[in-house]
């Protein structure tokens, strides 16, 4: 065969894998907007579907980028993979009755062969999603439980029976269809369907405009353009990695073009991708879990989260506002180099409306109304797409409309003077239908998008479900219990510390939502039953400490995929991300002796304990990011304890001591200041810096 002629051929089999992800992702979203309409079938039998379904549209995915690369042995393999979980699929589905109800806790041989098959499906793509780490956590957890009795010390034990573990992970439809893969296609799937319309439609490009144009006010406006999309795009994004990419490829050049160093503006974007993970309402998906596992309203959680994480935004813009105006140059941002064409006031109207109203559908249905999670993401999403596609349309027919009353005085002079007149209706008819055309095409793009979105997390979260289910059987909570009761001798300072040490090495290189269900199986418990902290500052100490994995060394994901970006040294930008996200290491420990800021009321006592928290977090960013005017000899001991002064009024269990560390703080601040305006105190010098 001629290379031409395989070309073609390869082109050809692209185009079909190509449409079939369409026609598969169209097809998988009606099933899952049926259910969330319906609930025809049981959450359990629909959750088998549903991880069929979508880890076919992820082998459908591959298999088109392997046919794009010529690799034709990992086709066969993804071929292979797509049998067996269709085979699986139909098989269990199907057969529901029998495992669910009829024969718990046995199956037949050939079903435990077939439990191997999927087993082995879930290692390969959590392998092929997630790399080397994750395939070694989940064989590794697999190993521990069948060979614990080898385990010495405190966390062994007996060591699982093999048909045990397949009745655990497959056969009883736990495990890998448990109860997180059944949150993921109930709650978490619809909102990352409507992500991928806000995609679609044009959300995040709006969030980069209006960035951009904050920049012509703000000194350092470039650099607040990385947090702000960031930010707000990690929220829905889930993971700080893809969004350090997804983001920062945008972000990263922008800021070294306005002169800042590749260094700091990759630890920016390292930062802003990693705190984004906090912001409600969606937490990076781990929102919908932690309502879930605590039992608790949806609503509730973004309630509680309101405060920290304003606290942890507002810090990290100071940070990078004092971190960028050093280097940063004479900022004239150019609109025309990032986008084809600025907004008309009806495109404002048209954006405003479109995007406005869904979201308002979403809290009102959410905090108002007390709609379930499903059901409020179900309005939303029909919102969105009613929205989508109208309101473009809408705007174009008004557009013509008034484009035809404006030129009509022009044709009345070219039929006066012989000329042929327009045919202004099919004008008008065309420009109205490829308005609507187009739309239709964005919203199934926002149908694949969302897919594509939602299958690496599916995927993660299944496993990590079965591998939680094996460590609760095995009892690692209770050791973990244990050991950290051993190691701070049932100080609570010391064992939040070492809490937190655990937690980030749990989080490490792990999707925001798939490291706080495994630190809050593990570690979240044991401040609760031991040491009787509030289960929702309990778990919120564990998340954002998992967070901190994204920027904390020798792995920070988030930083490593950042600094490629910008080219810059690893190491030296992970050095800038962590003094400019340095409130994120203590706020945890803030929650577990405030408790009240991370509750689901926000009163007096929450507002005023956030406020005084705040403060402290400023103290360190100020004394981290802040170029002071002093000698150098004074510069360090400065620093190092307007440092610990800022941490101990973010973590002092009293307002008294906090508030007078606070006054502290502006003191130093204001006698700063009139340094800075030319006055000299006895130990600052203007010429040594």
């Amino acid at each position: 065969m001629s290379t031409t002629t395989e070309s073609r051929a390869s082109t050809i089999q692209v185009r079909v894998l190509d449409n079939l992800i369409t026609v598969g992702a169209l097809a998988f979203w009606a099933i899952v907007l049926w259910w969330a309409a319906t609930q025809g079938i049981g959450r359990t039998q629909y959750a088998i579907l549903f991880l069929g379904g979508i880890l076919l549209l992820y082998l459908i995915t591959e298999a088109k980028e392997s046919v794009e690369a010529g690799d034709y042995l990992d086709l066969l393999i993804l071929v292979a993979c797509g049998a067996v979980m269709v085979a699986a699929t139909y098989y269990i589905y199907t057969g529901y009755e029998g495992f669910y109800i009829n024969r718990q806790g046995w199956a037949y041989d050939h079903e435990y062969r077939l439990a191997w098959l999927v087993i082995g499906v879930i290692l390969y793509l959590t392998w092929r999603s997630y790399g080397n780490v994750f395939l070694a956590l989940i064989g590794g957890v697999m190993l521990y439980a069948m060979y614990g009795n080898y385990v010495p010390g405190l966390f062994g034990h007996s060591g699982l029976d093999t048909i045990f573990m397949l009745q655990m992970l497959i056969t009883d439809l736990a495990g890998f269809y448990g109860s997180l893969t059944q949150l993921t296609a109930a709650w978490i799937a619809p909102f990352l369907l409507y992500a991928g319309l806000l995609f679609a439609f044009g959300a995040f490009d709006l969030i980069l405009r209006i960035a951009i144009i904050s920049a012509k006010y703000i000194e350092s406006g470039v650099a607040q353009t990385a947090v702000i999309s960031s930010a707000i795009i990690g929220s829905i994004n889930g993971s700080y990695a893809a969004n350090a990419g997804m983001t920062g490829s945008f972000t990263i050049p922008t800021m070294m073009d306005s002169g800042l160093s590749g260094r700091t503006a990759a630890g920016i974007e390292g930062t802003a991708s990693t705190s984004g993970q906090v912001l409600p309402p969606v937490m990076g998906a781990s929102a919908f879990v932690m309502a879930s596992v605590l039992g608790i309203p949806y609503w509730n959680i973004i309630v509680a989260g309101l405060i920290p994480a304003t606290i942890l935004v507002l810090s990290i813009l100071v940070a990078v506002h004092y971190t960028s105006i050093n280097e940063i140059g004479e900022q004239e941002m150019d609109f025309d180099e990032y986008f084809d064409e600025e907004m008309t006031q009806s495109d404002k109207i048209v954006q405003g409306v479109r995007f406005g109203i869904p979201f308002a559908i979403l809290l009102i249905t959410l905090g108002y109304l007390q709609y379930t999670v499903m059901t409020a993401a179900l309005y939303t999403i029909v919102a969105m797409i009613g929205l989508g596609i109208t309101t473009p349309v809408l705007q174009s027919i008004y557009d013509v409309s008034n484009g035809a009353k404006s030129r009509h005085v022009d044709l009345e002079e070219e039929w006066s003077s012989g000329l042929v007149r327009p045919k202004l209706s099919v004008v008008r008819r065309n420009r109205v239908v490829d308005s609507f055309l187009a739309e239709v095409g964005n919203t199934i793009h926002g149908f694949r998008r969302g897919a594509v979105i939602l299958a690496p997390i599916a995927i993660i979260l299944a496993a990590v479900n079965g591998v939680v289910d094996l460590l609760m059987t095995t009892g690692v909570p209770s050791r973990i219990a244990i050991m950290l009761m051993q190691l701070s001798g049932g100080i609570l300072l010391l064992a939040v510390l070492f809490g937190m040490a655990v937690c980030i090495v749990m989080g490490v290189g792990m999707p925001t939502v798939a490291a706080y269900v495994i630190v809050s199986t593990l570690v979240a418990p044991t401040f609760i039953s031991v040491f009787e902290v509030p289960e929702l500052a309990a778990h919120f100490m564990v998340f954002y400490a998992a967070v901190m994995a994204g920027v904390t060394p020798p792995v920070a994901i988030a930083v490593v995929v950042a600094s490629g970006i910008a080219g810059s040294n690893f190491w030296k930008s992970c050095a800038t991300a962590i003094t400019i996200a340095a409130p994120l290491f203590v706020l945890p420990i803030s929650f577990i002796y405030h408790p009240e800021i991370v509750s689901t009321a926000i009163d007096v006592e929450s507002l005023i304990s956030g406020g005084i928290i705040l403060m402290g977090s400023f103290t360190i960013i100020y004394a981290l990011n802040y170029s002071f005017p002093l000698k150098r000899r004074y510069t360090y001991p400065v620093r190092f304890v307007l440092f610990w002064l800022g941490a101990f009024v973010m973590v002092y269990p009293g307002w008294l001591l906090q508030g007078i560390g606070a006054a502290v703080f502006v003191i130093v601040f204001l006698g700063e200041k009139y340094v800075a305006n030319g006055n000299k105190l006895p130990f600052a010098s203007a010429t040594d810096r």
